[in-house]
């Protein structure tokens, strides 16, 4: 299952992790998905939010 919000398609990205000596590492970003019922054309479906959407989504309703 792709990592990926199913409302504005965000995804992980990659960077560094910094230790204390200035040592990077690879690591990725993940967006926080929630799965959560919504409304889509008249029919409730289950789809992967990201929180920033969610948030949106429960402030305009």
């Amino acid at each position: 299952m792709a990592k990926r919000c199913s409302l504005c398609g965000k995804e992980p990205v990659t960077g560094h992790a910094v230790s204390h000596s200035n040592i990077k590492n690879k690591r990725r970003f993940e967006p926080n998905l929630q799965r959560v019922r919504l409304e889509m054309d008249g029919q409730v479906r289950r789809v992967r939010v990201c929180t920033r959407c969610l948030r949106r989504a429960r402030r305009d309703a």
